[in-house]
């Protein structure tokens, strides 16, 4: 390498600063070897920071301590009847080492005096043998910013609703924020480094084809960074990157995604292809119904309480309370989808009766046409250009279902995951009719939470070359790998679980690796 100063030697270097990110260099410190953390943008957290900080991580200690029924041979069963690879040859081998592993990781990290979680009531995405009533997923337990250090506290990126609009976070931080607080928190009570405003360009090989290091470019010229025992690329997926998007025949737009504005372009996974890395892109992404906002971009939204999605024609599609990566995954297959119209009406006071990060201001959303309102529907079709005739009936159609609590056309209510979020008084709780004038209409587009197509890994994150053999030295997680459950979502947290989880083994290998030498 082209620098050798002494700050510059680090035992790992992990690109990113999401949750498996800092899970796999926290451990790392841990275990006793230095470690540094390169982050493209100022703050930490990635994606993973706006996130509710669910992490599906079945069979731990935590899940025991609140009673639930839950257990690795559970997850099995339910994995095997919801992963398009399962079958007869049964689950894959980074499956088969995520749930193996999952309850030593939870007690890894609970060992730990910074971090801790708790159950999180919130429903599995599929109806399959296996499922736990209520869920299985955790989460870390909140933290007060003034608990932090002054170091971590002005590290965490904030929500997405406040980061979006350029404002500092809140006094507590719950979710996405504590995980990535917490994990900061070990990371630098280690002596872990952390590099913000360092751009990966480069992985950095010796003469056997080792991976020992990158090379970054920061605000002040390029970096060079030795990494004696391995290279962790966990740095998230290519949403931001319309010609990869475009490339690899994912739907939507760098606009509508959920990851931070300017960050997961992919270089670091075009680097690992560089030297022969193999990938995967088939699992296309983590998709949500997103809120168009006035300024193009889309919300993450879930939790529909009431109100209608309607396609081009003015019909329903779908089940509108499907958990969000199935019900994305039906706008992305249904023609005229994109957009979309959500009509609802007034019962909440003019605010989407749903969950939205962010709903943005009415008013702003009445003024930019991202949304629409009139006393009749008639007036909502002339407003959105939908056909009258059509938009009229499918609102009267699931009213009529509304009134004998039955979605005699996808099933809206049937699943416990439909009536998580709702408290309607008729006999169905998904089921609120459309009928308390002026109208709205919201114009939905196609978000996501990140691309989920990537560097293919073996079951312990050793990236892989076309024959399967290991790229030395080189290790992926998070969405910079092809994600392990293909193009099922299993349930709240299942990015952030898999994640973690693949970093830890990451890191464990890496631990009986001996040191890498420094010449190239």
């Amino acid at each position: 390498m082209d620098e050798h100063s002494e700050q510059q030697q680090y035992d790992v270097v992990v690109i990113g600063s999401g949750g498996g990110a800092l899970t796999g260099a926290a451990l790392a410190a841990r275990a006793g070897l230095s470690v540094a953390v390169v982050e493209k943008t100022p703050l930490l957290g990635g994606t993973s920071a706006y996130s509710g900080g669910a992490c599906w991580l079945p069979g731990s200690q935590v899940q025991q301590r609140a009673g639930l029924p839950d257990s690795t041979e559970g997850a099995r069963a339910y994995l095997s009847a919801i992963l398009d690879d399962a079958g007869g040859g049964g689950l894959s081998e980074r499956v088969e080492a995520f749930l193996a592993h999952a309850p030593d990781l939870v007690a890894e990290l609970e060992s730990d005096p910074d971090l801790d979680f708790e159950w999180l009531p919130f429903p599995e995405y599929y109806d399959a043998p296996g499922r736990v009533p209520m869920g299985r997923s955790i989460q870390p337990v909140s933290i007060a910013r003034d608990a932090l250090s002054s170091r971590v506290a002005g590290l965490v990126r904030p929500p997405v609703e406040l980061d979006r609009a350029g404002s500092p976070g809140r006094r507590t931080l719950t979710g996405g924020q504590a995980l990535i607080a917490r994990l900061a928190t070990i990371l630098l009570r280690e002596g872990g480094t952390v590099l913000t405003e360092h751009a990966m360009d480069e992985l950095v090989t010796d003469r056997t084809g080792r991976v020992v290091g990158v090379r970054c470019t920061t605000p002040a010229g390029g970096v060079a960074l030795h990494a004696r025992r391995g290279v962790l690329v966990a740095a998230g997926g290519f949403e931001g990157n319309a010609a990869l998007r475009a490339a690899h025949d994912v739907p939507g737009e760098v606009a509508w995604s959920m990851a931070p504005r300017g960050a997961n372009l992919g270089e670091p996974m075009a680097a690992a292809v560089e030297l022969g890395a193999a990938t995967d892109f088939s699992a296309l992404g983590w998709f949500c119904p997103g809120l168009e906002q006035p300024d193009g971009g889309g919300s993450f939204t879930l939790g529909f309480r009431s109100g209608v999605m309607l396609d081009a024609a003015g019909s329903r599609y779908a089940n509108e309370s499907l958990p969000y990566d199935r019900f994305g995954r039906e706008m992305a297959a249904h023609p005229g989808a994109i957009p979309s119209w959500f009509v609802f009406d007034s019962r909440e006071g003019g605010r989407l009766p749903g969950i939205a990060m962010p709903e943005g201001d009415p008013a702003e959303h009445l003024a930019a046409g991202t949304w629409v309102r009139s006393d009749t529907l008639a007036g909502l079709a002339s407003a959105t250009g939908l056909p009258a005739a059509a938009l009229e009936a499918s609102v009267q159609r699931y009213n009529r279902f509304c009134v004998t609590g039955v979605d005699e056309d996808f099933g809206r209510g049937d699943d416990e995951y439909d009536t998580f979020f709702t408290g309607g008084e008729g006999p169905n709780k998904a089921l609120t009719p459309v009928d308390a004038p002026p109208y709205y209409a919201a114009r939905f587009v196609l978000s996501d939470l990140g691309t989920k197509g990537g560097l293919i890994t073996d079951a312990v994150g050793r990236v892989l070359r076309e024959d399967a053999s290991p790229i030395a030295g080189l290790y992926a997680a998070s969405n910079s790998t092809a994600s392990m459950f293909g193009s099922v979502y299993p349930g709240p947290g299942a990015p952030l679980g898999s994640a973690m989880v693949l970093a830890s083994l990451a890191v464990r290998d890496m631990v009986r690796e001996e040191p890498g030498t420094a010449s190239t």
